[in-house]
Parts: structure tokens; sequence; C-alpha cells
């Protein structure tokens, strides 16, 4: 073989080498660069996938848990209504500012107005204080207990519904502080027959809570927690601490519920179970803030100037006779039956013992103080 031929072979052997690795970097560009489409792709579509199931997994949890928690008898309100009800919930209708949320006055499409309480952020807290209000409020009337007419669930939104009450809460007409939704020159003073009325009425409606089949007790009783209606009715609202009792004493707590100043003796003791005894004493502790317009959350400064709890402040001043003398002094005491007085104190102080079962249930406080209501009744007439 000559050495063109050689030559010749060669060079086609080198062609045919050389197109082959022309051919093998192509085909792996190709596939690299179709690899990483393929990625990216993937990669793009990962996110949108989550959410999907991420949206898939939280409805099915609000559905079923909707489902298992709410009674359907109650109405359920859309979204959409409140929404335009509430103006998208603007700043400008909010009329309360409670510990789970704000309450905004609105108005439904029916025409009808109301208070609508959207629980705050604090998906824990406000689960809890839902399904506290659901579970209570949500199946009992009476005049003096704020009516619930329904609820709105949208994913993590909860939001109660309740008839508005007109001149806002006790405590905003017990103390001189610019109150949201409650014009300040409407604001006079109590008078004496008014706040006997409206302890009378807050009463009224935790007799009717203890007394029922499974009682229901409020935890939370307070003058915040109060409102008054365009005739200064009382009406207990803010049923979030609440509790239905199974038996018939008490309600199995692990931790200590209620507002400081008002919060029973005994929570202090390691007795954290609920029960009716611990409504009765806030309550007694709310007759002496009426009366006296003290917060109960603050100390006072006894004559030799040490500091003491409003509770062992107010016990001595009765146990002192002094009590005419630190009533509210905007109370005006022309025409007061100071007989009236007195006694009205011997039931906050009745109610306030230190051993819970020394105190009176709400039953005979109603009748305690329809006595008082009667006796006066009768004075006023002769």
């Amino acid at each position: 073989m000559g050495s063109s031929t050689f030559i010749a072979i060669l060079a086609a052997i080198a062609s045919f080498f050389i197109i082959t690795l022309l051919f093998a970097i192509t085909y792996f560009i190709c596939h690299i660069t179709r690899k990483n489409r393929q990625n990216r792709r993937v990669a793009e579509s990962r996110p949108r996938t989550r959410a999907v199931r991420g949206r898939d997994a939280s409805t099915s949890v609000v559905s079923v848990s909707e489902s298992q928690l709410f009674d359907p008898s109650l109405n359920k309100i859309e979204m959409v209504d409140l929404v335009n009800a509430t103006r998208n919930f603007s700043p400008d209708l909010i009329v309360g500012d409670g510990s789970f949320g704000y309450v905004y006055k609105a108005r439904l499409a029916s025409g009808a107005t109301v208070a609508v309480k959207k629980l705050g952020p604090d998906a824990f807290q406000g689960y809890r204080e839902f399904k506290a209000e659901m579970e209570t409020l949500g199946n009992i009337r009476h005049e003096n207990i704020v009516t619930f007419l329904g609820y709105c669930a949208t994913g993590s939104d909860r939001i109660l519904i309740y008839e508005f009450i007109e001149k806002g809460s006790l405590d905003q007409w017990l103390y001189d502080t610019s109150s949201i939704g409650v014009a300040t020159s409407a604001r006079l003073p109590l008078s004496w027959r008014t706040r006997v009325n409206i302890i009378k009425g807050v009463a009224k409606g935790l007799e009717y809570m203890h007394n029922l089949d499974k009682p229901i007790v409020h935890r939370d009783i307070k003058a915040s927690n109060v409102l008054l209606d365009a005739e200064f009715e009382a009406h207990i609202a803010d049923f979030g601490l609440a509790r239905t009792i199974q038996e018939s004493h008490s309600h199995v707590s692990t931790q200590v519920a209620g507002t400081m100043g008002y919060m029973p003796p005994e929570y202090f003791h390691g007795v954290t179970a609920a029960s009716v005894m611990g409504d009765v004493y806030s309550f007694g502790i709310l007759m002496l803030e009426v009366a006296t317009a003290r917060r109960p959350n603050l100390r006072i400064k006894d004559n030799d100037g040490k500091e003491i709890r409003f509770d062992e402040w107010a016990m001595r001043m009765v146990s002192q006779n002094q009590e005419m003398k630190f009533l509210d002094v905007r109370i005006l005491k022309d025409n007061l039956n100071e007989k009236e007085v007195l006694e009205f104190f011997n039931i906050a102080t009745f109610c306030i013992c230190e051993t819970p079962k020394s105190r009176p249930s709400m039953e005979e406080v109603v009748k305690l103080l329809d006595q008082i209501l009667d006796e006066t009744t009768l004075s006023d007439s002769i």
C-alpha cells in the first residue's frame, strides 16, 4: 500500500473522529440545556404546588374544625356581608378594644345595627375565645346577657356578631375617661338608683347562668364586661373565658383566668378550678367598684400611708362603719337612703368572703337586692 493511500486512510479516520467528537459535543450541550430547562420548570412549579397543597390543607382543617365545633342552628354570616357592613373594618367604626380584638359598630344589609367582634391575630387565644363564646353564649337567651346573633369563620378569621348596646360599657360611665363610641357630653355621673339597678341586672344574668342544667361560669366579671343599653339596663358581655360546668361544682382548669383585682383569693392559693363562687366574688368586687368608683386593681393607701388591696380596704371601711364616706363623691347625697347603702355594702362584703363556701349563691344575692329595693320603695311611699 502506497504512501498516498495510507495518508488518505489517516485523513478519513481523523475526519470521522472529528465529526464524531463534534456530534458528541453538540449532543452533550443540547442534553445539558434541555436538562436545565426541565430543572427550571420543576423548580418554578414546586412553590406553586406547595402553595396549592397548603391552601387545600388549610381549607380542609378549617372545614373539619367548623363541622365539629359549630352548632348548625347558629347563624353563619358571610365575610363579604361583614366587609360591606364595616366598610372593610374601618377604624372609624371601632367602638371597643377587648383583650382579644376590636369591636366594630356595623349596619347589616337587613338594616340591623350590630356589634362585630373581630378576633386578633393570636391564633391560639383567638380560637379559644371563639370556641368559648360559641359553646356558651350561642345557645342562651336572657334579658341581662348580650344577645349573640351569628358568626363568621373564614380561613384564620374568627368573627362574632352581637346585638349593639347603645351606651357602651359600665367602665366608661364610672370613670372620667374619653371613651370610644360614647359622647363625653352624654356621660353624666350615674345616680345611686341607676347603679343599684345595674348591679341587680348583672346579678340576675349570673343567677340565670349559674342555674342552667349545665351551669356557665363567666370567669371575667368586671365593669368593662357589663354593657348598658338606652335605659341603662345591664347586659353581661365577653364570654371568651367562660366555661360550662359539666358536673355540679366546678370546671377543671390548670390556668388562672380573669382580671387582677376581680379574681378570687383561692386562685392565688393554688385552686384554679373555675366555679360559680369565683363569679360571686368578682360580682362582690364589682358592687364595691360601682359604689366607690375606684378601680379594684389599684392599691389604696390607708390612714398610716400603707398600700393595701382594694378588697382589704373595703372590708376595713365597712367594719368601721365608714360606708357613707367612701361612696363615689359624684353621687348626690340628697335624699339618699343610708340604710339602703349599708345593706348594699353588706351584700358586697358577703360576696367577697375569703372562703368560697361562705359566699352566697347568686340566687340569694338577687333576693337580698330585691329586699333592698322593696324596702326603699316602701319607705319612699310613706
